[in-house]
């Protein structure tokens, strides 16, 4: 439902030439300089790399290992921007608000962009990346057609779909650097209009929501399909379509909260980069557990501040201080739970309802996706074509009653294999390591693991995923 907002009018990106400010070539060649320095730090490691990044968007405290501090700060840089190929070349540390900075002026956007701002290219390719376009588009891993990885021992291969390191192609996602660094990536763009038209639409049962949804991604008009669960007789499909002109754009940035309008309209308009940002502001909702919907800490922290980057250091800090001791204290039993695990279309109304009953986490987060390619991805295996939905939920639990150690975490992980279910390994995990070789292609992962890592200097995995080393 519209509101009076300020009109803007918003002009059609400009379309400024392919290169970026120094001209490809001299980009490549400062690129091809910075590999090179790199390689030499990795050849001359005396303890197992480890990476040194401006932030991590990982939420599994690791356990302390003698570790030569690898620094790939450097590696953020757009290298090539060709609208007509439809393509982007870009450094593995790139920022995605960085990369669609780049991109728009353009009149183009990677066809895939994951929800938070400080999330790189090269970490959503070796994890696994999940936006609303990913119904039509996959996850960020289909919308990449070749990378360079350099391993532990300072070789740096070029993996493409065919060729000689297909295999790596196909088994990096998933994987989380244990394999090796996505240093330069070629990804899929999509041309932009100038603003994205929301439609929130309210459902009361789920079985009904899940038949909209599947609908809305089989309509060709819908761009981008997502949806909210904010109890159990109230869930929002949020259709999102390209549009060359708005009445009015709606802002999202500062003072006012994206998910809250989410309850209140039925009808929205932003801005192409402002719908790419748009959890982002508020971290989805959990910028509330930091007391960021607050007004007045919302003007002293600034519009500059307010987004995920920024709650993601306050947590470290927090958690590094162990200030959530303080609910024990009180009585209560606390548990992370940060996950986001999909389950195929058919079974998302069963896992919803049993996810209300066990769990009891509000909102969700569903985002629809398809696997496109026929080979498949062995650490993240979905049937190619079927439509999946992802299930995003990310706060801790706090109650009086005891239960065992991780034991929601377990039940998640337990009730997703049930359901025929998959799991991106970015959060904490549980598993028994002869169950969590069960879910990913243990086969393939130590071929790769064998050629591209042979000597096993960096950690495998399940030692990183699962044990935290």
């Amino acid at each position: 439902m519209a509101t009076a907002e300020v009109e803007r009018t918003v002009e059609p990106p400009a379309r400024a030439g392919a290169a970026p400010a120094g001209g490809v070539e001299a980009a490549r060649a400062a690129h091809a300089a910075r590999r090179a320095a790199l390689v030499e730090r990795l050849r001359n490691a005396t303890a197992p790399p480890r990476l040194e990044k401006e932030v991590s968007n990982l939420f599994r405290d690791r356990v302390p290992a003698p570790a030569t501090r690898i620094d790939t700060r450097e590696f953020r840089h757009v290298l090539a921007v060709d609208p007509v190929a439809g393509t982007v070349e870009v450094e593995g540390m790139c920022p995605y608000g960085d990369l669609v900075d780049a991109t728009l002026p353009h009149g183009v956007m990677p066809a895939v962009v994951p929800e938070l701002m400080g999330i790189t290219i090269g970490g959503a390719l070796a994890g696994i990346g999940i936006e609303s376009s990913s119904f039509r588009h996959g996850l960020v891993h289909e919308t990449i057609l070749e990378f360079d990885v350099v391993t532990a021992d300072g070789e740096v291969v070029t993996a493409r779909p065919e060729g000689e390191h297909a295999e790596l192609f196909f088994g990096f996602p998933n994987s989380y650097g244990t394999l090796g660094y996505a240093i330069r990536i070629l990804a899929k763009t999509i041309p932009v209009k100038p603003c994205v038209r929301l439609e929130h639409r309210t459902f009361r049962d789920a079985e009904s929501y899940y038949a909209a949804l599947a609908a809305a991604c089989d309509d060709p008009a819908s761009d981008f399909v997502e949806g909210e669960i904010f109890a159990r007789d109230r869930m929002v499909l949020s259709i999102g379509r390209f549009v060359d002109a708005a009445p009015y754009t709606s802002d999202y940035t500062f003072e006012k909260i994206y998910y809250k309008s989410i309850l209140e309209r039925e009808e929205d308009y932003l801005t192409t980069r402002d719908y790419i940002r748009r959890w982002d502001t508020d971290w989805f909702w959990c910028s509330k557990n930091l007391g960021m919907e607050i007004p007045l800490l919302r003007r002293l922290l600034g519009r500059e501040r307010l987004n995920s980057l920024t709650y993601t250091r306050i947590m470290r800090w927090f958690n590094r201080w162990r200030l959530g001791r303080i609910y024990d204290l009180l009585g209560y039993r606390s548990e992370s739970v940060i996950q986001d695990v999909g389950v195929p279309l058919a079974r998302a109304p069963a896992f919803l309802a049993w996810f209300h009953d066990t769990i009891g986490i509000l909102p969700v987060w569903n985002c629809p996706f398809r696997a496109l390619h026929p080979h498949g991805f062995p650490l993240f295996r979905t049937p190619p074509g079927e439509l999946w939905v992802n299930f995003g939920f990310w706060q801790p639990i706090r109650r009086r009653e005891a239960k065992p150690d991780h034991w929601y975490n377990r039940q998640i992980e337990r009730k997703i294999a049930e359901l025929g279910g998959v799991k991106s390994l970015y959060s904490d995990s549980f598993y028994p390591e002869d169950e969590f070789w069960r879910h990913y292609d243990r086969a393939v992962y130590e071929r790769l693991k064998r050629r591209y890592d042979p000597c096993g200097r960096l950690r495998g995995l399940y030692e990183k995923c699962v044990l935290k080393r």
